[in-house]
């Protein structure tokens, strides 16, 4: 199975894989938790936008809001 983006890729923003797992799932809930309030349907599955922001650069450990909006 190929990942895409590529892990090396992804660790240039977060070096840790298990960081690279929190920051994306806290990300990912967010992005899931603000659709739901807003009441937009989302293109594609809040993981996978979440990673790709880390992959696009937009998003790492130094940048993550850790709170979840409620």
């Amino acid at each position: 199975m190929m990942l895409y983006p590529a892990m090396s890729t992804l660790n240039k923003y977060v070096e840790n894989r298990y960081l690279l797992v929190n920051v994306v799932a806290r990300r990912a809930r967010q992005i899931a938790e603000k659709a739901d309030v807003e009441g937009t349907p989302l293109s594609e599955k809040p993981v996978t936008s979440a990673i790709n922001e880390v992959a696009e650069g937009k998003l790492s450990t130094a940048n993550i809001d850790t709170t979840i909006v409620k």
